[in-house]
């Protein structure tokens, strides 16, 4: 019997790994830089954030507190309503275009950290452009003057009738609990009691309870 070579010739197969290598180089899709650089501490929990309308409050290392908001349905007219509850609120008399930008900034979830004074400023200039502008922070820490209170307030109003509206906390691990202390005081002036402190997942000990109910043990016997 004659003898057939056994040379296989690999081009197409060079051809195929490229384009697949292509097509998740052209479609992946890369997590944007965070607007605020925070180090959550970490901890052991079995709950998960769940996709639902929210309120968030980041405090970052310096103890700067910052504001904004996630929605899932009708978002437009939750985020108009919200920025025209702090300019009449809080009689900022800001432009029709300083209004629209922060619509957009609340729209595009950015960190909004200044105080009301600031606010104008802040708003001059559109989303794109305002994260190269250093923010101090929504001023917690006096009790009477407190601004994250009437961020809360008009983000409530706005988002009234909706069910499982989450109140989240993001802190970094150095920041300071006077800073802390004052968003608490803020969501309880507000009548919120309940809220979720944001952290990074760790692993749960070996033995314990979570750890044999992670691993498909089920829940351990009393």
């Amino acid at each position: 019997m004659p003898r057939k070579s056994t040379d296989t010739d690999m081009t197409p197969f060079v051809d195929v790994a490229f384009l697949i290598l292509s097509f998740f180089m052209l479609a992946t899709k890369f997590k944007p830089p965070e607007p605020v650089e925070v180090k959550m501490p970490y901890s052991v929990s079995a709950d998960k954030l769940k996709d639902s309308d929210a309120i968030w409050i980041t405090i970052d290392k310096d103890s700067k507190v910052y504001f904004s908001v996630t929605v899932q349905k009708e978002k437009e007219a939750v985020y108009k309503s919200l920025a025209e509850g702090i300019n009449s609120g809080r009689a900022l008399n800001l432009s029709a275009t300083e209004l629209k930008n922060l619509e957009n900034t609340l729209a595009l979830n950015l960190p909004i950290g200044v105080p009301f004074a600031s606010l104008k400023q802040l708003l001059a200039y559109p989303p794109e452009q305002q994260e190269a502008i250093k923010q101090p922070g929504i001023p917690v820490l006096d009790s009477l003057n407190n601004e994250m209170f009437w961020w809360i307030a008009e983000a409530k109003e706005a988002m009234a009738g909706r069910k499982g509206v989450l109140f989240l906390i993001k802190g970094d691990g150095v920041s300071k609990f006077p800073t802390f202390e004052g968003v608490v005081s803020a969501l309880k002036r507000n009548e919120e009691f309940k809220y979720n402190l944001i952290t990074s997942p760790e692993d749960a000990p070996p033995g314990s309870a979570l750890a044999i109910e992670r691993s498909g043990g089920g829940k351990p016997k009393e």
